[in-house]
């Protein structure tokens, strides 16, 4: 009995000591949960908070819509539309992507070229980035996919502003394009601070206006922060800041001067430029051959690129900026006022002009064997006496030429708003000592100076500076930046302001020497090598013809008809109207067309035409938006 009391009290003790040991455990458990709880909810609250709030909103970009171009009479040029396109995210995707490809084309159509295009881009940008399936869905597409989203994790449907051109390879030079951002792009935009602003963005300017106006027409991106669900769709908006639109531009481009001025080099090579000398407003810029911009929007197919990138007509290249010429007789004027203002001359002199120039032994001759006799300075231009200006490079000489010439923005930078203009050559003794590693070749000869005088030898400037240095002529020595874009418009005020206003500089030239130039230029149009380009024109216009040399004869005698057709001498011309009040200026070439005269001259004549006796209208182009404020021979 004594035993079993024992025994009874010892599991008694037992129990309780597992009770205690139960108890004490449960407490510890219990003070951890709870020291953990308020390590949760008081020590890390702030930052677990910011934590959940971004598991449960979404920061989504906003891509502004890009600024309009249009020209001066409000004629669009670039514009933008709405578009719903298929992006996808590869790392997003349940399954195999070509089985969904297979699977969206039930309810969309997606091409074989979709396919390729999605695949480099996927190869191009990696897992997850978002790459474009398909772009132009029309309603019923993109209201299919809607209703069927739920099968496509991965896969969106959204909406974006695209570029269009709607006046197609009218003035596409001029514009320029829009493309896909590329890497170097990205370097570019995070290098300047601007990454940020393209959040959201699929393409940017890359060649013309839209490159060098990309900060402008861009605008400012939005921020939409939106709650979304674990699966990430978006249950409501919490916040927005609205998108800033870019600036409108407008261009001093007249799209009808535009059309017509390309009309006229259909088939041919060349360039022309059109400035209204008292502004600076570039009218026309013409560069020929052309291409379609709207072809380089979502990137352009490989057959298209292949056409112009191996075109012999070299249609991507902007022939008034990049390309550079001797500019052959339409120098002439510029180096009489140079003679003129420098003393080196009297425009009465006469000086002999047999058909030939000796100096240092040599003969240089006049185009055609033409001979002229006794001539002054205003016959000289108005034939085109090679002989006459032969004589004035040596009395010049090339270093004073380069001086006076340079004010007219001969082998400089104009400054026009779009980049990679080239500067080209207007020739100096120190020009040819920086120029040539050979010693004896870093040497200026006298006899250089001769083809100088003619707008030939060294002499390589762009069509560009050729039309400019001609409207500062007509504007008595006045220096106007040529510009494309007239006006930029705010798009939150509306204001307008004008890009140039006053004169860059003003060249002092006399009075009486401008106009001993200006009456040999009106007799070019009257009576002399331009005379039947411009007879009957309700306007007097004063220019001059040219002839420049593609190669060196060697003293050979030229004939077209034996020479390549690239090879053949490009046909220039220059001049302004009317006279007593200038409202236009022209400097154009056709490349290995012949003869200025014959050529290059009526093509003049249809554009002052149109610009002096039409009411400026293309009647091609309705959608508008409202803007506020037998000739003697030449010297080939």
């Amino acid at each position: 009995m004594f035993e079993f009391k024992k025994t009874n009290q010892h599991q008694k003790r037992r129990i309780v000591l597992r009770v205690w040991v139960a108890g004490v455990f449960a407490l510890l458990c219990f003070s951890t949960l709870v020291g953990r709880l308020w390590y949760l909810q008081v020590v890390r609250y702030e930052g677990l908070a910011a934590r959940a709030d971004q598991n449960r909103m979404a920061v989504v970009p906003i891509p502004p819509r890009r600024g309009e171009i249009v020209d001066r009479t409000g004629v669009v040029l670039a514009r933008n539309y709405r578009d719903y396109t298929l992006e996808v995210t590869p790392a997003n995707v349940s399954g195999k992507l070509e089985d969904v490809i297979d699977h969206l084309s039930e309810l969309v159509h997606v091409s074989p070229s979709d396919r390729r295009r999605f695949i480099q881009g996927v190869g191009q940008g990696g897992r997850y980035t978002p790459v474009m399936l398909r772009n132009n869905l029309n309603e019923t597409e993109a209201s299919w996919f809607a209703a069927n989203s739920y099968r496509f994790p991965g896969v969106e449907l959204k909406a974006r502003w695209v570029r269009e051109y709607p006046q197609g390879e009218a003035a596409a030079h001029v514009l320029g394009y829009v493309g896909r951002i590329s890497e170097g792009d990205l370097t570019s935009l995070e290098a300047s601070g601007q990454l940020g602003n393209y959040r959201g963005s699929n393409t940017i300017g890359k060649k013309g206006l839209e490159k060098t106006w990309e900060t402008a027409l861009h605008g400012k991106t939005g921020i939409e922060e939106v709650e979304v669900t674990a699966s990430g769709r978006p249950v409501r908006t919490l916040s927005r800041i609205d998108p800033v639109p870019g600036s409108d531009l407008v261009l001093s481009i007249d799209i009808g001067l535009q059309k017509e001025a390309e009309r006229q080099f259909k088939g041919r090579r060349g360039a022309l430029v059109a400035i209204e000398p008292k502004t600076g407003d570039i009218l026309a810029f013409v560069s020929a051959p052309s291409f379609d911009p709207n072809l380089f929007i979502d990137g352009i197919d490989v057959e298209s690129w292949r056409k112009l990138n191996e075109s012999p007509d070299h249609p991507l290249i902007n022939r008034p900026l990049y390309g550079t010429y001797p500019i052959g007789s339409t120098y002439k004027p510029f180096v009489g006022l140079a003679a003129l203002e420098l003393g080196k001359r009297n425009a009465t002199q006469r000086f002999p002009d047999p058909g030939y120039f000796e100096f240092g032994g040599q003969r240089f001759r006049n185009a055609g064997g033409a001979v002229y006799g006794p001539t002054d300075m205003h016959r000289a231009i108005v034939v085109s006496s090679d002989t006459y200006f032969f004589s004035l490079g040596p009395e010049i000489g090339v270093n004073a030429l380069h001086d006076f010439s340079k004010q007219f923005g001969f082998g400089q930078i104009t400054g026009i708003d779009l980049e990679g203009e080239k500067r080209g050559v207007l020739p100096s003794t120190e020009w040819k000592r920086l120029n040539y590693k050979n010693p004896a070749q870093q040497r200026w000869y006298a006899g250089e100076t001769v083809s100088v005088a003619v707008g030939q030898g060294y002499n390589n400037f762009t069509l560009l500076q050729l039309a400019q240095a001609t409207a500062v002529l007509a504007n008595d020595g006045a220096y106007m930046k040529p510009h494309l874009v007239s006006l930029v418009k705010n798009p939150q005020t509306g204001v307008a302001e004008r890009t140039v206003t006053e004169p860059s500089y003003v060249i002092p030239l006399k009075p009486e020497n401008l106009d001993v130039i200006r009456k040999a230029m009106v007799d070019v149009m009257r009576s002399g090598t331009a005379r039947r380009a411009f007879a009957g024109t309700s306007y007097q216009a004063a220019g001059k013809t040219g002839t420049a040399q593609v190669y060196s004869l060697k003293g050979a005698k030229y004939n077209a008809n034996t020479v390549d057709e690239r090879l053949r001498d490009h046909a220039l011309f220059m001049a302004y109207a009317p006279v007593e009040d200038p409202q236009i200026a022209v400097a154009l070439i056709m490349e290995n067309a012949g003869w200025g005269a014959t050529i290059a001259a009526p093509v003049a004549r249809k554009v002052f035409d149109y610009w002096l006796t039409n009411n400026h209208t293309d009647s091609d182009s309705t959608e508008t938006m409202a803007i506020e404020p037998v000739e003697p021979p030449e010297q080939p």
